[in-house]
């Protein structure tokens, strides 16, 4: 697809989820301040499908006003009647949202395998990890069909509504994903990315599609170029992804990513669950959290060991 074509197409998407917006002062914000970027631009230009759109905003304050907005709408929702508490966590510089007890949050509520964790009596690890991931493919189908259901375009439900949050990132009905995790400029924003090939970027502001070089080369070779992330654990479980596109990558760049992961402590809790949440599976949410019931100072290994035996 030509960028010309690709800047209309993100055009109209973002015009029409911008319409969607109720209120006027977070319309207004979102409008001047909106960054598309990541996977969709890639699709585009390789003639592929796009998965879904990728929204980020430019500063702090319009990022809290739409996690606000969306919050707000999703609030009344339960599972099996049961108040699911959500919140919007803006401390530290960085946006979060806080589903009480479930980590995540689908349109219906707290999706059933892993709501309410901690309502469960403390037991051993081989014990409690048997009783909640008896099958763990569940949990991950159970994610999987609730992505999948919320990004149908021929739901016959209103466009762009909530319908699954998580601690990063709001995910809109009809192919539209709000990330929380980051805000900023586009040079900030890819300060986070892994792989090059997703640095293309659109801004509301002026309308205008920037295509880089590198990120072009990655896309005409399908090869996978490590540049550096925050987030070493999710580039390399994200590789999985790729591999399976036919994507292709060299020994050095798997190198980076190992050279990386050996830096971080991830004996460390606060560590541990800033890497794993960048997965953005929902059970990594509740097993950090179980592991840190198991030992508040620190990771236990053994522990974790058999939570990851069981799971995979």
């Amino acid at each position: 697809m030509k960028a010309k074509t690709i800047n209309k197409v993100i055009r109209a998407k973002v015009d029409e989820w911008l319409s969607s917006i109720e209120d006027e002062a977070v319309r207004d914000l979102a409008k001047k301040n909106t960054i598309v970027t990541g996977g969709c631009i890639a699709s585009m230009l390789l003639r592929e499908p796009v998965n879904d759109y990728d929204l980020y905003f430019t500063n702090k304050e319009t990022a809290l006003a739409v996690a606000e907005y969306y919050v707000a709408r999703f609030k009344s929702k339960n599972a099996s009647g049961i108040e699911v508490p959500i919140s919007v966590d803006d401390r530290d510089g960085r946006i979060r949202i806080v589903v009480k007890s479930a980590g995540i949050a689908s349109e219906d509520g707290a999706t059933t395998p892993y709501e309410y964790f901690e309502a469960r009596p403390d037991a051993e690890a081989s014990e409690y990890v048997g009783e909640v991931l008896g099958d763990a493919g569940d949990i991950e189908e159970a994610l999987e069909e609730t992505t999948d259901a919320a990004l149908a375009v021929d739901d016959g439900k209103p466009k762009y509504r909530p319908v699954f949050l998580s601690t990063n990132a709001i995910t809109l009905s009809h192919k539209v994903q709000i990330v929380l995790r980051f805000y900023g400029d586009a040079d900030t924003i890819h300060e986070n990315y892994d792989y090059v090939h997703c640095t293309n970027y659109w801004t509301s502001k002026d309308s205008e599609l920037t295509l880089r070089q590198p990120a072009l080369e990655s896309l005409l070779a399908r090869e996978l170029r490590y540049v550096g992330s925050k987030y070493p654990i999710c580039s390399v479980i994200r590789l999985r992804k790729f591999i399976k596109r036919n994507w292709t990558i060299n020994a050095g760049q798997i190198l980076k990513m190992m050279l990386q992961i050996s830096e971080l402590n991830l004996k460390d809790h606060a560590v541990l669950q800033d890497q794993l949440t960048g997965v953005d599976a929902a059970y990594f949410v509740q097993l950090v959290s179980k592991i840190k019931e198991k030992d508040p100072e620190k990771v236990n290994s053994a522990y974790l060991v058999e939570i990851i035996d069981r799971m995979f």
